[in-house]
């Protein structure tokens, strides 16, 4: 029978010490006043997985006083070939948007921005970055495209592409030690309303951008000040490709909507509001641990993932929120709602699946941790011949649930957003 309490099977997913959570449970009874949240968080993590084993033809059997589980394999299989199939399903009805030329890469910025219903956002003025560049020109891409000098480079070129090259033409010390030093004079009247953009570029920055492409595992990314996603025109060739693309465009939308009523309330308080910019833009997280005492009563903000860098980085172990996590659940309900646009197509699988995972037995008996995470699996397709598993993204996910799970959605962005700068949430 099993006997695993839901503090010991949650601690366990998150690689944590069960007091941890026990903690973290009481002190949020104690404040808010539900009981059995953790409870009631194993048994939807369970009904979940049923209903989707169920879906991918693995149905559980019930056994005594539990239920006997498939291989891990055969789960972790199930999910990437379902991904598959659904890529297949979401390309067909895009018509094929192979990102090869901007106008096709347009069909899936569109898709996207009908999708995530984000509103106009307060971002940096198109006068200050021509500015900046004015102030620090970017010798690289002055050199690379043929111009004299950086008057006539702003003459003929879009503002928008020449901010999103400096991220891959221009040497990173220079860019963090001069040119983004001058973000540090910022004033809200810097800012302006105005709506996201999506743009893909043009052919001239195909052969530079190379360095870039073979960095990172997508050829996507954004600017948050500005506004912005940009695209990188290219054939990657990987499993997945409209599926992984779309949802990181819908998550790029999302985190952009998000930083932007950050800045507003910087600009609102005006109160050290280049400082506080620089911080959010860097990613800053607190590198301190909290007294004991505190435990379950302090929620750090991490606004990235650390355990891509460090899979075992001690704050991936205390109470954290992550706001990474929401923008990436959002994407994923955006992805499940997209069917009912297009009739009796049905995306609807990879909802409210970011909490979702759970250890499955191997032959051998050894029990492993399966994600039924959306973009966790969307990565584990990508690198499946070099034998790479993702599971960060639902163990970040979980502990938002948590949290989610005693305050709600809606009430940890809002105090997520409105303890930003602080770095934690104090309950």
């Amino acid at each position: 029978m099993n006997t695993e309490t839901s503090a010991e099977k949650i601690a366990k997913i998150l690689r944590t010490d069960k007091d941890n959570i026990l903690a973290v449970e009481n002190v949020l009874t104690e404040t808010v006043g539900h009981n059995s949240v953790l409870d009631k968080i194993v048994e939807e993590n369970e009904k979940i997985m049923g209903e989707k084993l169920e879906l991918l033809e693995m149905k559980l059997k019930e056994g005594v006083g539990a239920y006997d589980k498939p291989l891990g394999a055969w789960v972790y299989g199930a999910l990437l070939d379902k991904i598959k199939k659904d890529d297949q399903i979401l390309s067909e009805i895009l018509n094929y948007p192979v990102c090869i030329t901007p106008e096709r890469c347009q069909t899936l910025f569109s898709t996207a921005y009908k999708t995530c219903g984000c509103e106009k956002g307060f971002f940096l003025k198109i006068e200050k970055a021509k500015e900046f560049l004015t102030n620090t020109p970017p010798k690289n891409i002055v050199k690379s495209l043929g111009y004299k000098n950086i008057e006539s480079l702003l003459e003929k070129e879009d503002i928008f592409e020449i901010y999103s090259a400096l991220r891959f033409m221009e040497d990173g010390d220079w860019l963090n030690n001069v040119f983004f030093k001058q973000y540090e004079n910022l004033t809200p009247d810097d800012f302006e309303e105005r709506e996201i953009k999506g743009i893909a570029l043009s052919d001239k920055w195909k052969g530079v951008a190379e360095k870039f492409l073979k960095k990172k595992y997508h050829n996507i990314s954004h600017l948050k000040e500005l506004g912005v996603i940009f695209i990188l025109p290219a054939v990657l060739g990987i499993p997945g490709e409209t599926l992984r693309t779309l949802a990181l465009i819908l998550h790029y939308f999302h985190e952009i909507d998000f930083y932007s009523k950050i800045f507003k309330k910087f600009a609102k308080e005006n109160e050290s509001f280049a400082n506080k910019l620089v911080s959010s833009l860097r990613g800053d997280v607190l590198d301190k641990r909290f007294e004991e005492k505190t435990l379950g009563k302090k929620w750090m903000i991490v606004q990235q993932y650390l355990a891509k860098h460090d899979e075992n980085d001690w704050r991936l172990f205390e109470p954290h929120v992550n706001p990474e996590a929401i923008h990436w659940r959002k994407a994923e309900e955006d992805i499940g709602k997209l069917g009912k646009s297009f009739g009796n197509v049905d995306l609807s699988f990879w909802a409210d699946l970011d909490f979702v995972g759970d250890y499955f037995p191997t032959e051998s008996g050894i029990d492993v941790l399966v994600s039924f995470n959306l973009v966790d699996t969307a990565m584990s397709l990508v690198k499946k011949k070099e034998m790479i598993k993702y599971l960060y993204h639902h163990q970040e996910a979980l502990w938002n649930k948590i949290f989610a799970g005693f305050l709600g959605e809606e009430k940890m962005e809002e105090m997520i957003i409105q303890n930003f700068e602080k770095g934690f949430i104090e309950l």
